[in-house]
């Protein structure tokens, strides 16, 4: 049995859902439930256990982490504050955050987005100084627009982190550039 637990992990809307269909279009082993039934916002599905509650178990200790070594899981930024100690690999998707803002409006409606967007670049540093710190997590950082840009050398790039276990072209055949609606004209190099 392999003795990592798999994370895809970034703020809502930063392109985890993208990550998770990639991962599992590659062949690696990814655990997902039907919990959260695809729609407009992400048509391919979500990709993620239990609605993405996880977070609420991860706060109470009682996910059962281990039950799912060896396999991929979506857990948002926030909840990577509350991994138990063990030994983890975490695919942390970035994106731009009025892209992030825009897509969130798209999919709940306006925010407030002079409070909003301060409070998610303050959530995803702390959350990268985070996994810096910690000895049991191993990282990669992903931009959500490299991915749309050069699907099979950002995929390549993964493959590497994860020592090789995707089948890259396969893997590509996920990323549909026809879903990034909410690229900012600008912003396309980050």
């Amino acid at each position: 049995m392999d003795e990592y637990n798999y994370i895809v992990s970034g703020l809502e809307r930063s392109g985890t859902s993208m990550m998770m269909q990639i991962l599992y279009r590659g062949g690696a082993a990814v655990a997902f439930d039907k919990s959260r039934k695809p729609d407009v916002n992400n048509p391919k599905g979500y990709f993620e256990l239990e609605g993405g509650k996880i977070i609420n178990r991860l706060m109470e200790g009682t996910f059962p982490m281990e039950r799912y070594k060896g396999k991929f899981i979506k857990i948002t930024a926030y909840g990577l504050k509350f991994l138990p100690e063990g030994k983890y690999k975490i695919v942390y998707m970035t994106r731009n955050l009025d892209e992030i803002m825009d897509s969130m409006e798209k999919m709940s409606g306006p925010i407030d987005r002079q409070a909003e967007k301060p409070l998610l670049d303050k959530l995803n540093r702390y959350i990268i100084r985070l996994m810096e710190k910690r000895d049991d997590i191993d990282y990669i950082i992903v931009k959500y627009n490299d991915v749309i840009r050069n699907p099979k050398k950002e995929i390549a790039r993964v493959n590497e982190f994860l020592g090789g276990m995707l089948d890259v072209d396969s893997a590509a055949k996920a990323v549909d550039p026809k879903l990034y609606r909410n690229v900012r004209e600008g912003d396309k190099n980050e």
